[in-house]
């Protein structure tokens, strides 16, 4: 994959990850039986990491993570589906064939 191409799949990742804009964000029951108040700070978590290297992000498309808060550790990532939802994007990179899910968990969910 081309270096624009990642870029783009990194920037529309973000858009969403950090803007909720340009997808579908979902909390597992997990994280929403810790109730409402616990859900708005891990999304908030989520939505402010900004670490990402070679280790934890090797394509450079900032779709997967962790985050610490509390005693818990929460992972989230985003998958790429056509817009059937019934098979993968065939370009992640166009938002106009793909359909994103961000998926936020507590780690045992994964």
């Amino acid at each position: 994959m081309s270096k624009e191409t990642n870029a783009r799949i990194r920037a529309l990742n973000d858009e969403l990850r950090v803007n909720n804009r340009g997808g579908t964000v979902l909390l597992t029951s997990g994280i929403l039986n810790e109730g409402l108040i616990y859900a708005v700070k891990v999304r908030a978590a989520v939505a402010r990491q900004a670490e990402f290297d070679d280790a934890n992000d090797p394509y450079g498309e900032h779709d997967f993570g962790a985050v610490d808060l509390g005693k818990q550790t929460i992972f989230w990532k985003i998958d790429y589906y056509g817009l059937d939802m019934a098979s993968g994007s065939s370009d992640p990179s166009n938002p106009s064939v793909t359909r994103r899910v961000l998926t936020i968990m507590l780690s045992h969910e994964y």
